[in-house]
Parts: structure tokens; C-alpha cells; sequence
């Protein structure tokens, strides 16, 4: 395609989009509602499938073993536990480790456990973790079969509860954001579809003297691609504003008390601002495509 029919394309795409004003307004009014939607469904899934992996890293298996066990044991135990598929890390705590750990976690009150240090009921303890945390429980069921092993617990219930809640709201967030999309494509193609109408003699004469679909087609593919972006532009400031807000204040007090952790605004909001800009620029050429394809029928 030669520079001048390019520059005559994005030109007359621009000037579709200021010709038919109250229309443009509308478009970009409805992407932008809708952008908005998704903007804020967008960042609440990438939100919670980031705290969902978090969790997830977190799920550990312990396991406790025999107090007849001797040093020779724990050896060969933890080299079988590294020749399970999926292992990720092993870390062994001794009978005191695991003392100290429980002292520390009673803080102020840890004084009245002081009695066990000399004869210490606890067990020396395999902390496992799997490359996959979906793959706990197979982990765990082959740790349980391994001489020496006392028993094995990785919270079984909640873990199944946590792996179950993510998998659904994962789904339900991609299937709303996919609907939103769709409904903002709707929006624009018919919107440039009442451009067309008014311009349907327009396009008869030029295919009858002799211009093509694609020359035809382009300067609609720029008036969508620009709707598209123009539509982008207020969800992008308003989703990144309110975005930062909640970082420098709500979350900022939450985390005080360990609360979850969201992602960082830097560099999340450029992630997001080019998710929510190429998501605009797709509806809008999307859109153009739908309903040019019909009109071209002369």
C-alpha cells in the first residue's frame, strides 16, 4: 500500500469520526462505559489470581516423623521424598526447631512451654513444598506411604476449598470480561453501522467505478480505531486513579496487620493501561469489521 493511500485512509477515517459528532460521542460514550467495566473486572482478577498464587506458593506439607527414627533414617527418608516428581523444596526442623517455632508464635506468652525444652514431645518434621501446589495431596499421599513417616498434613480441606475458589473465580471473572467486550463491540458496530446507511450511495458509486473493498473498508477500520482508543482513555485514568488510591491508603493501612498484598501500582498500572488501550483498539476495528462486510455487498 503506497504512503499517500495510507495518508488519505487515516484522513478520511478522521474526519468520519468528526463529521458524524453526536454519534462519535455516543461510541466513545458507550466504549467507555463499558471499558470501564471491564477495566474494573480486569483488575480484580488479575488481583485476586495474583493473592490466589500467593496462597497457593504458601501450601506446604508436613510432615511428622517417628520418634524411633534415627539419623541413618531421616537421610534416607529425605532422599526418597527428593525422588518424588513434583517436589519443589525439603526442609527438615528438628524436634527443637519446631519447639522454638512454637514458643515464637505465642510471643510474650511462650515462657510456659519452657518446661518441654528438656523433655520435648514434638516430632522432627519434613517440610515439603510441590513444584505445582495442584499436585499437594499426590505429594503428599506418596510421602504418607514412606517408612518412618508418622503422619502427613497439609490442611487438606482448606487447601481443597482454596484450589476450588480460585479455579471458579478465575472462570467467572474471564467469562464477564469476555461478555463486556462482546457487549462494546455490539455497541460500536452498530453505531458505525448508521455511518454507513448514510454513506451506502456513497460506497455504490465507488465500487462501480471500480474501487476496491479493502480501499473501501480501510478508512472505517481507522474511524473504529480511533473511537476504540478514544473510549480507552477515560477508563485508563480513572481505573489507575482510584488503583493508586486504594495502594497509598487502604491497602497501605491493611498491611499493617499482614493483611494480603495486592500487586504494586508500578508497574502494574502500564500493564493495565495497555490491556485496557489494546482491548479499545480491537472493539473499534472489530466493530468496523462486522458491519463494513455487509455494506460492501453492492
Amino acid at each position: 500500500m503506497k504512503l499517500s493511500t495510507v495518508k488519505r485512509h487515516l484522513k478520511e477515517g478522521a474526519k468520519n469520526t468528526w463529521r458524524n459528532g453526536w454519534m462519535t460521542f455516543a461510541s466513545v460514550g458507550a466504549v467507555t462505559t463499558t471499558l470501564i467495566l471491564v477495566g474494573v473486572f480486569l483488575v480484580l482478577m488479575l488481583n485476586l489470581n495474583h493473592i490466589a498464587n500467593e496462597l497457593e506458593g504458601d501450601v506446604q506439607i508436613k510432615a511428622l516423623i517417628k520418634h524411633s527414627a534415627e539419623d541413618n533414617d531421616v537421610q534416607e527418608m529425605e532422599d526418597d521424598i527428593s525422588e518424588i516428581s513434583g517436589i519443589d523444596t525439603i526442609e527438615y526442623l528438628t524436634k527443637e526447631d519446631e519447639l522454638q517455632n512454637l514458643m515464637e508464635s505465642f510471643g510474650p506468652q511462650s515462657k510456659s512451654w519452657g518446661m518441654f525444652e528438656q523433655d520435648n514431645p514434638l516430632n522432627d518434621t519434613f517440610l515439603v513444598k510441590a513444584v505445582d501446589p495442584q499436585n499437594t495431596n499426590k505429594v503428599a499421599e506418596q510421602m504418607e506411604e514412606l517408612d518412618f513417616i508418622n503422619s502427613v498434613n497439609y490442611g487438606q480441606e482448606y487447601v481443597d476449598t482454596l484450589f476450588t475458589f480460585n479455579k471458579y473465580s478465575r472462570n467467572v471473572g474471564l467469562v464477564l470480561i469476555v461478555a463486556l467486550v462482546f457487549t462494546a463491540i455490539f455497541l460500536i458496530s452498530n453505531t458505525i453501522k448508521i455511518t454507513i446507511l448514510a454513506r451506502k450511495k456513497e460506497i455504490g458509486i465507488m465500487k462501480l467505478v471500480g474501487a476496491t473493498n479493502s480501499f473501501i473498508r480501510w478508512p472505517f477500520f481507522v474511524e473504529g480505531l480511533i473511537l476504540g482508543i478514544l473510549g480507552s482513555v477515560i477508563p485508563i485514568g480513572i481505573i489507575l486513579g482510584g488503583y493508586y488510591f486504594i495502594t497509598q491508603n487502604i491497602m497501605a493501612f491493611l498491611q499493617q496487620f499482614n493483611f494480603m498484598r495486592i500487586l504494586d501500582f508500578y508497574p502494574f498500572a502500564i500493564q493495565v493501561s495497555l490491556i485496557i488501550l489494546g482491548i479499545g483498539a480491537c472493539i473499534g476495528i472489530w466493530g468496523s469489521v462486522m458491519s463494513v462486510r455487509k455494506f460492501l455487498k453492492v
